[in-house]
């Protein structure tokens, strides 16, 4: 069975090529090719020797999904449908910034979390996504966008967490130096609350930004919105909040508040959240709802989302609100998939 490239840090790269009889500097020809030209013809590299081509081509692999399915918004946001080697497809998508391309990668085919507000979570999960298969979405979004990615974020399909063995290893990829070189603190892993996970990822030190999908002020709403929320409440999942910012040095942890009109959108929600972040130093983001059809939610108007907002920056809270992008296309996570999917459907019934 080959190796997959994609999967490999540096120092399994080098201990492949020693065991090839070569020296460890070609694993970093072999990477700089892959990772910073965005080259996946091995046997082009250059300089490299004969034989070594030869093995990598014998033992390697260089997994490249292909694009199923692709819009571009007015605002340059562009989403893409990826298909793996086993036809299962997942969304990445790319947002264009001043100066910067910011990268969505999902981390699992569905989702288990159950949130009443996303439409991956009503596929349910299919299954998880290997390291490699998560390094190909950001190789095949550079080699679409024909731009170097910038910044990337783990909110797409899937609840990182739940697959942290695989989520770790691309971290650790993602953030070598002599891998694909992204900086730890221009990756953001966005979980909806697994306490235990959480404290897992303090142990292992990953390197990564840390968001918290929390989305309530109460239990009783937050057992709604997301059902995980029985099994690690509020308290427990702000305290892991609390542990993790002391233990990582102060680092600063994003809070994603989903803002769903007349469940979690009052003035009192507004005060219970700064109850529940004050004096941790963390940035709010507010996300009126993106809607899809037939979305048991609908997005707050923007006087309420103001109003909101003010009730944070009075108390001293950096709250910003995050305007959806690329609202012209499938722009709500597992939109386009969805959409896809049933278009399919039709074609066949047709």
């Amino acid at each position: 069975m080959k190796t997959e490239l994609l999967g490999l840090q540096h120092h399994q790269l080098i201990d492949l090529c020693q065991q090839a009889g070569f020296k460890a500097v070609h694993a970093e020809k072999i990477l700089a090719s892959v990772f910073r030209y965005n080259n996946p013809d091995l046997s082009a590299i250059q300089e490299l020797p004969t034989a070594l081509s030869d093995f990598l081509g014998q033992h390697v692999t260089l997994l490249q999904p292909e694009c199923s399915a692709e819009q571009l918004a007015d605002d340059g946001t562009r989403k893409l449908l990826l298909k793996m080697k086993d036809g299962k497809e997942v969304e990445t998508v790319l947002i264009q910034g001043p100066g910067r391309l910011t990268q969505c990668i999902s981390t699992q085919v569905g989702c288990a979390v159950g949130c009443t507000f996303c439409l991956t979570a009503t596929a349910g999960l299919t299954r998880n996504l290997s390291a490699e298969e998560m390094v190909a979405e950001v190789m095949a979004g550079q080699q679409i966008s024909q731009r170097n990615v910038r910044n990337l974020v783990l909110m797409g399909m899937g609840e990182p967490l739940h697959n942290y063995d695989a989520v770790a290893q691309f971290l650790r990829i993602a953030t070598d130096p002599k891998g694909m070189a992204f900086s730890p603190n221009r990756v953001t892993l966005s979980t909806s609350g697994l306490v235990p996970a959480i404290y897992r990822m303090m142990e292992d030190s990953l390197p990564c930004n840390l968001a918290v999908s929390l989305n309530a002020t109460t239990d009783e709403v937050r057992n709604r919105v997301i059902p995980i929320n029985r099994k690690y409440p509020i308290a427990e999942l702000m305290q892991a909040v609390s542990d993790y910012i002391q233990q990582r040095g102060n680092k600063r942890v994003l809070i994603e508040y989903v803002m769903l009109a007349g469940v979690n959108d009052s003035i009192e929600d507004a005060g219970r959240l700064c109850e529940l972040v004050s004096g941790l130093g963390c940035t709010v983001n507010l996300l009126p709802f993106n809607p899809y059809a037939g979305a048991a939610y609908e997005c707050p108007d923007e006087t309420t989302v103001s109003a909101f907002r003010s009730v944070l920056v009075e108390a001293g809270i950096i709250a910003v609100v995050r305007e959806s992008r690329g609202r012209d296309i499938s722009a709500a996570c597992g939109q386009l998939k969805t959409e896809t999917v049933a278009r399919r459907k039709k074609q066949r019934g047709g």
